[in-house]
């Protein structure tokens, strides 16, 4: 028997929902929020679900969706265009590249994982934003973005694998 409109409807969400999500996190990413300085240290919310997402379900987040996702972040943000595109799809290589390694790992290991995909990540994006703006962006603020960022990823690997246990079943 064939599946019905529902069924597929329902299996159509459930495999758009890791994009949906990062798409999602993009938009809180650019939220203004009036706190002074906040939007340049903002953790790097999308960054930490191309991570989840490229160990734990790749399939359901592909390449393209992950480029097309940092282009938009990069027009959002008024960053050069590609960098944030460049920067996902490295950060999406480089796990896809170590994947077998961080499944059955702890949770320390992930994110020891993540704190060292994210720092060359974010300075690769310090160095690209520097040279394509002709102006040195201020390291301490990268720093101190990167430092929030490794501080909210626990929180955001935790509701991450809620979701993936309650929404996604496994392949």
């Amino acid at each position: 028997m064939k599946p019905g409109l529902w069924h597929r409807m329902d299996v159509l969400a459930r495999k758009l929902t890791p994009s949906m999500l990062t798409l999602a996190l993009v938009i809180i990413y650019v939220l203004p929020l009036h706190i002074p300085g906040f939007s340049r240290v903002v953790p790097l919310l999308p960054l930490m679900a191309v991570y989840h997402w490229a160990v734990f379900r790749p399939q359901l987040l592909p390449a393209y969706a992950v480029f097309l996702i940092g282009l938009l972040q990069d027009i959002l943000t008024g960053a050069p265009i590609g960098v944030n595109a460049l920067v996902f799809l490295a950060v999406y290589g480089a796990v896809l590249s170590q994947k077998q390694f961080f499944i059955g790992k702890s949770f320390f290991i992930l994110w020891l994982g993540f704190s060292l995909i994210v720092a060359g990540a974010a300075v690769f994006n310090w160095v690209a934003i520097s040279l394509l703006s002709l102006t040195l962006v201020e390291p301490k603020t990268v720093f101190f973005q990167y430092l929030l960022t490794l501080g909210c990823f626990p929180i955001t690997a935790w509701v991450f694998m809620r979701w993936q246990r309650a929404f996604l079943r496994q392949d």
